[in-house]
């Protein structure tokens, strides 16, 4: 049934009438002791509601107030949540008392929809059994595999697209285009074919041209459904999906489009007599006897962190290396990436091995997703009452949510300097005069989580990070066209709103 849009205002009306008596007839007081405000049955609603558009930013500003590195927040008709960016707390959460810390049904619920049972949304026996199904694919085997599909793929789609971007050599020439969404169209055709085995299907990697019907739904899905993580009032997106309204009603059609289309892959793939079940993901999980429905899950799950995470952080890392700031730290990075190829014969691109001495590039790397991880948030629910190493306490059913964003804005954790660019704090200078990578502890570097849920893909991740901007920069200039601060957008995976407007020339080959 449809809801009547009348109905909806009204009841918004009613909350918003309640609110304002609550506080007006000052039946309320402030706790001296609580970050941020907050105050009977309301809890802290009107901080949050007022901040609903800057979270990231606003759960920043608290932890740098509190002095443990962690805050609760209290609001009406929500869970209890507990925030930190304390490293003690995070390993305690994500690796000591791992089993009171699961994802919890209050997660799952949020992303049931859209994620269904994949591995980021599930717990107990089925994530282990997911997790074990896709060990195969992060061995060193499969990522020099992985290394001959990037070289194919950049070698023949993405610098063919760059030239011709850059062809004629004078500015007006040059044909500007998005490079976030170049990066993302690239990143997608890479999963498509190591994960799902399909290579005759790939998307146009022209920003300019429209997007398929499939990843018009994905970006749908995945921006409703993580609108509802950060609503102001839960019961409001409960509401609207129970009746079939608004932003519910877009996610249903998408998640509808996203299903009709994985479940046309995964019936091909069934239909092909092949017996190479060991090269790509979705034939193994086929050929376990997975039922449809898991498979289907399984596939969004890999499409979503295989495409918009590393396609976000390495457009941010040439946003921060080609604005004007970093001249020296990309003169730094072509030199050290020119050297690392000439170990490889020059013009065979990279593999598996060369790719490891790409310190100053990964360092690069790492200091992007400190201050821009691809998941600035991940949350947890209590099985039972516990306590924090830092003396906060937890019921049971509470939201605990760790916070790599924040903790890459810690003073206490990165210094002074932590609000600038600095690749060499990841560095140190061997006896060899080399560059060689500090050993961060993952627990105040969580990007990829860390302990039993660390991030299976990490290392696939730098390999092909690093092949894409090792290829790009050694081959091309990338030229930004002047534009306001990119904003950072925290959905299920953060992105850079409105993408990346540049323009390319090619680099002269002796510098």
């Amino acid at each position: 049934m449809e809801a009547s849009p009348t109905l909806l205002l009204l009841l918004l009306l009613l909350l918003v009438i309640v609110l304002y008596l609550i506080v007006s007839t000052g039946k309320y007081y402030w706790r001296n002791t609580s970050v941020p405000k907050t105050y009977p049955v309301i809890g802290c609603i009107i901080s949050f509601y007022s901040n609903r558009n800057r979270l990231l930013d606003w759960y920043t500003e608290l932890l740098n107030e509190s002095l443990s590195g962690t805050v609760v927040i209290r609001r009406l008709a929500a869970r209890r949540t507990v925030v930190t960016a304390n490293p003690s707390n995070v390993e305690y959460i994500l690796k000591t008392n791992f089993d009171n810390y699961p994802k919890g049904k209050p997660f799952t619920d949020i992303l049931g929809d859209f994620l269904g049972n994949g591995i980021f949304n599930v717990d107990g026996n089925l994530w282990l059994r997911q997790r074990r199904l896709a060990t195969h694919d992060f061995t060193p085997k499969s990522l020099r595999y992985y290394v001959t599909v990037l070289r194919n793929e950049v070698d023949h789609e993405l610098l063919p697209f760059l030239d011709a971007a850059a062809a004629g050599g004078s500015k007006q020439q040059q044909v500007p285009f998005d490079l976030h969404e170049l990066l993302r169209r690239f990143f997608f055709n890479v999963v498509c074919i190591v994960f799902l085995g399909i290579d005759d299907d790939r998307c146009c990697l022209d920003p300019s041209s429209p997007v398929s019907d499939f990843d018009r739904a994905f970006q749908t899905a995945s921006a409703v459904s993580a609108g509802r993580g950060s609503a102001p009032l839960s019961f409001v997106w409960k509401l609207k999906r129970l009746v079939g309204f608004g932003s519910e009603k877009e996610l249903r059609n998408a998640v509808r489009e996203v299903h009709r289309c994985v479940d046309d892959i995964i019936r091909e793939k069934k239909r092909k007599t092949t017996t190479n079940h060991e090269y790509d993901f979705l034939s193994r999980l086929i050929a376990a006897g997975e039922s449809d429905e898991t498979v289907r899950d399984m596939v969004i799950s890999i499409v979503m962190a295989g495409r918009d995470t590393t396609s976000a952080v390495t457009t941010r890392l040439f946003w921060f290396i080609t604005t004007g700031r970093m001249k020296e730290t990309e003169h730094d990075l072509v030199n050290e990436i020119r050297s690392v190829k000439e170990l490889t014969g020059g013009g065979l691109g990279f593999d598996y091995g060369t790719l490891k001495k790409l310190s100053l590039l990964k360092a690069c790397l790492c200091e992007v997703m400190r201050l821009y991880p691809p998941v600035p948030w991940d949350s947890k629910h209590a099985l039972s009452d516990d306590r924090l190493p830092d003396g906060t306490e937890v019921r049971a059913g509470d939201r605990v949510t760790y916070f790599p964003y924040g903790m890459g804005r810690m003073e206490e954790l990165w210094g002074e300097d932590w609000d600038d660019f600095k690749p060499n704090r990841w560095l140190v200078d061997n006896k060899t005069c080399r560059l060689v990578l500090k050993k961060v502890n993952p627990f105040m570097f969580p990007v990829f989580q860390a302990g039993p849920r660390v991030c299976l893909g990490e290392e696939m991740a730098y390999v092909q990070m690093k092949y894409v901007v090792a290829s790009i920069l050694d081959r091309f200039v990338i030229e930004p066209i002047p534009a306001d601060k990119p904003v950072f957008v925290p959905m299920l995976t953060a992105h850079m709103a409105g993408g990346m407007q540049v323009r390319v020339r090619r680099r002269d080959p002796s510098r």
